[in-house]
């Protein structure tokens, strides 16, 4: 599915070292503002362990993981709505994302210039989040008289109008619709044919350091600060060593700084389910594979994320949950011992399902 994340933030945050070590690129990552000019598209692989146990079990040959795609916006500075530094280019980049994923930078390195001088997180985001609703702001003023004229003509109801003219009060106090989802009954949905940039989900990452990655008053600080969006925290630079090592060393270097999982994969699992994505797992000699479907996705539907074929001839699926497959140790085992679910087309599929579709084509399954 091609859903993206758009990488966002002041000039000199950490961002591109981010996006490198996020796909392995190597995007200019220069300590001056505007290194980014062009958006850069990288496309993540998303951990999942359970891979690797379905090719153990199937004698996989390959293993294929979900992935979340990524792109690396230039810095955003005071004044982009108007198009100071570019601003404009920058803002038609982010409004074609799925979501927001804002670095910012909680680290101090006198070596490293701050464009506003000094580090200072909530003023940081207080930036980006001003200039995206200001932008909205404009959005919505240029876009008012058409619709007055197209209530006039029925063309829309009358609550499309009061719900734009809703958000416009809730931009105009400083809030992002994002934000206001929740504490204010903002409908995103409703808004979504006026594509404000504010409607989106944010994720918000702050590059911070050692000290920073040990301190949880600070970080709890930072959290709630950002909520109910997540907050994630990672050292941008360690991430990028990592990914310059094979696994087994990459493993070995987290365990010495005492870190469980990185900051990355935490990125892309955050990423992925901001999307309101999920996986469903195949598995055979080939290959063992997650697929990504949309929560709430019917099994026809997840069936036509294979092939388009697979879903108009979607006759039923055997569903095998995966925490069941790995205690039977296969699916004849499984089978014996009733965990496997013969699903029609209303199942609603569940993250983790292992599944073989059914079908009329000639071709039959997939495994």
């Amino acid at each position: 599915m091609a859903l993206t994340i758009g990488i966002v933030g002041l000039p000199n945050v950490g961002k591109s070292t981010m996006f490198n070590a996020l796909t392995r690129a190597q995007v200019l990552a220069a300590n001056y503002p505007f290194a980014t000019i062009e958006p850069n598209v990288g496309v993540v692989p998303l951990p999942d362990s359970r891979l690797k146990v379905l090719a153990g079990i199937f004698g996989s040959e390959r293993i294929l993981p979900a992935t979340v795609s990524f792109v690396d916006i230039a810095g955003i500075v005071k004044g982009a709505s108007e198009g100071e530094g570019l601003g404009n280019k920058f803002l038609a980049t982010i409004r074609e994302a799925d979501a927001i994923c804002q670095v910012t930078r909680a680290f101090v390195n006198d070596d490293v210039i701050h464009v506003n001088g000094k580090v200072d997180p909530a003023s940081d985001i207080e930036t980006i989040a001003t200039e995206l609703i200001l932008a909205d702001l404009q959005t919505i003023e240029n876009q008012l008289p058409r619709l007055e004229k197209e209530l006039r003509t029925k063309k829309i109801e009358k609550s499309f109008l009061d719900a734009v003219l809703a958000a416009q009060k809730i931009l105009e106090e400083g809030i992002t619709l994002f934000a206001a989802a929740k504490t204010k009954g903002v409908d995103l949905e409703e808004l979504a044919p006026m594509q404000l940039m504010t409607t989106k989900p944010f994720i918000y990452v702050f590059n911070t350091d050692e000290a920073g990655l040990a301190d949880a008053e600070m970080q709890a600080k930072l959290s709630a600060l950002v909520a109910p969006a997540e907050a994630i925290f990672l050292d941008a630079q360690f991430e990028s060593e990592l990914a310059e090592l094979e696994e087994d060393e990459a493993e070995e270097m987290m365990e010495d700084a005492g870190i469980e999982e990185s900051g990355l994969d935490k990125l892309a699992r955050v990423g992925f389910d901001t999307l309101g994505l999920q996986t469903y797992l195949t598995a055979g000699p080939k290959e063992s594979r997650a697929w990504t479907v949309r929560k709430g996705a019917t099994a026809p539907e997840a069936a036509g994320v294979i092939h388009t074929d697979f879903q108009r001839g979607f006759i039923k699926a055997e569903v095998i949950g995966f925490e069941d497959l790995v205690a039977a140790g296969s699916v004849a085992n499984a089978k014996s011992a009733g965990k496997a679910r013969i699903e029609g087309k209303d199942y609603i599929m569940k993250d983790g399902d292992v599944v073989e579709f059914r079908t009329g084509l000639t071709s039959g399954s997939k495994k």
